[in-house]
């Protein structure tokens, strides 16, 4: 039995409202375990890819780019969606090379995270991109990127001033720094800098 059974909502009815080349909206009613009804808005889709990657030198390559929705340019991972049907794996390899002209050699999944679970049903599976090769890819004519290469700790140290302030990229870089540490004995990621 499921140890979280008495938490499940059971889905009622569901409206369509919106549908995208990204994301659908979806209004659900649902049945809570005590027999009341709720409405659930939510947002569908196919999920993403993002990457810590990682140069020889201990370098990580960033990318800014405009952010229409918080009206501002943000210094973030390099970052996708994966299209219908696409594997993690290959949206990542995908997406390193169209975002920073490099393609990995060395995937490691750090982590599978939802950004917002209250609404949005997106999981980003997130990758330490290492052995970093040059491959050009075109990127989407939508997108505006500049790479911006820095030290890992420097990332870091950005993620905790507030500079760098995307969800995603904020876990993904604390995330790296743990395997980095641990993979080297170092333990609680102090000695990765």
């Amino acid at each position: 039995m499921d140890e979280h059974a008495d938490l499940e909502e059971t889905l009622i009815a569901s409206e369509h409202i919106f549908r995208g080349k990204v994301l659908r909206l979806v209004v659900d009613t649902v049945r809570l375990p005590d027999g009341r009804e709720a409405t659930r808005e939510v947002i569908h889709h196919n999920g993403a890819v993002g990457l810590v990657p990682l140069t020889d030198d201990g370098q990580v390559l960033l990318v800014r780019q405009w952010r229409h929705a918080t009206r501002r340019a943000m210094l973030e991972i390099p970052a996708g969606a994966m299209a219908h049907g696409e594997a993690p794996e290959a949206c990542a390899r995908r997406e390193l090379a169209e975002e920073t002209g490099f393609v990995g050699r060395q995937l490691d999944v750090l982590t599978v995270l939802y950004t917002a679970p209250g609404y949005v049903g997106e999981a980003i599976t997130i990758y330490l991109a290492r052995d970093l090769q040059p491959e050009y890819a075109v990127g989407d004519d939508d997108e505006n990127v500049q790479v911006v290469p820095m030290p890992l700790g420097e990332a870091i140290a950005r993620c905790v001033s507030g500079e760098i302030c995307d969800g995603k990229t904020i876990s993904a870089l604390m995330l790296a720094r743990e395997f980095l540490a641990r993979e080297s004995g170092g333990g609680n990621g102090d000695t990765v800098r």
